[in-house]
């Protein structure tokens, strides 16, 4: 399986509900690192995973919708607890999206699998990983 991993940040503000995160139940914030590993059995006719420059584009445009932002406040995120782990979720199913709208152009059809991991911090990371649906 080839991997191309691309690596980009965001910064965001939120809390948690339930007595298992002690005192990150307030607000506070946090920086993640994101990697986005793109895989394939084979390289598609240019030799490669992926275009490198279009899928760090794209995970910056898929970043920013949730940089600087509170999401406590975000409807989409109401009445979830915005963990690491469900953010990975969320990230994966965004760029999936825009993988299956064209966003990494007419070869990417052929990608199989796609990992998004989530640094808290150079100790912990939290990571989702699935195939990549047509």
């Amino acid at each position: 399986m080839y991997t191309v991993n691309v690596r980009d940040h965001f910064m965001i503000a939120h809390s948690f509900q339930g007595p298992v995160f002690g005192p990150a139940q307030r607000l506070h914030g946090a920086t993640y690192i994101v990697d986005l590993a793109l895989q394939r059995g084979e390289l598609d006719p240019d030799g490669i995973v992926v275009d490198i420059g279009l899928a760090t584009q794209m995970l910056h445009a898929v970043l920013a919708d949730l940089n600087f932002r509170n999401l406590d406040d975000e409807p989409a995120f109401q009445g979830r607890n915005t963990t690491t782990e469900f953010m990975a979720r969320v990230i994966f199913d965004r760029v999936a999206e825009r993988i299956r709208g064209g966003a990494l152009g007419p070869h990417a059809h052929g990608l199989d699998r796609l990992r998004v991991t989530l640094h808290e911090s150079h100790l912990a990371w939290a990571a989702f990983e699935a195939a990549l649906t047509p």
